[in-house]
């Protein structure tokens, strides 16, 4: 996890793009169950994401997705992505059209820069408890 509110909590999935996911703090397992104040915070934080990876990683695209098959709890993946990845222009969960060599700037710098932001955006919201269960 590198980023929680009272919400919603943000974190890394493993790949070679960029690639985060945002989760309401409570397992609402529908968009439509969430109370508005708790989807104005996860719209408002995917968004900020969105924002940030354009403006650092240059992608050819986002991709923004919401399944919840396995994981039947609401959350997004947020993914920057670029014609020389993998799989472009199929999703991550598609066939794989190349093996990858994304040369991307750093990660660590990208996760404090957008730490940062949401620390801004969020910062008269309290925190949340520091383990939310998933």
């Amino acid at each position: 996890m590198i980023f929680q509110t009272a919400t919603f909590y943000i974190e890394w999935e493993d790949s070679a793009v960029p690639w985060l996911k945002i989760f309401t703090n409570e397992p609402y397992k529908e968009l439509s169950l969430a109370p508005k104040e708790i989807l104005d915070d996860l719209f408002r934080a995917l968004l900020l994401i969105e924002r940030e990876m354009i403006a650092y990683y240059k992608p050819a695209k986002i991709n923004i997705a919401s399944f919840g098959n396995y994981l039947p709890r609401l959350h997004f993946h947020i993914m920057a992505r670029f014609e020389e990845d993998s799989h472009f222009p199929e999703s991550m969960w598609g066939r794989k059209q190349r093996e990858g060599g994304l040369k991307l700037p750093d990660k660590a710098y990208f996760e404090k820069r957008l730490i940062g932001a949401l620390k801004s955006a969020f910062q008269d919201e309290p925190s949340a408890p520091a383990s939310p269960q998933k």
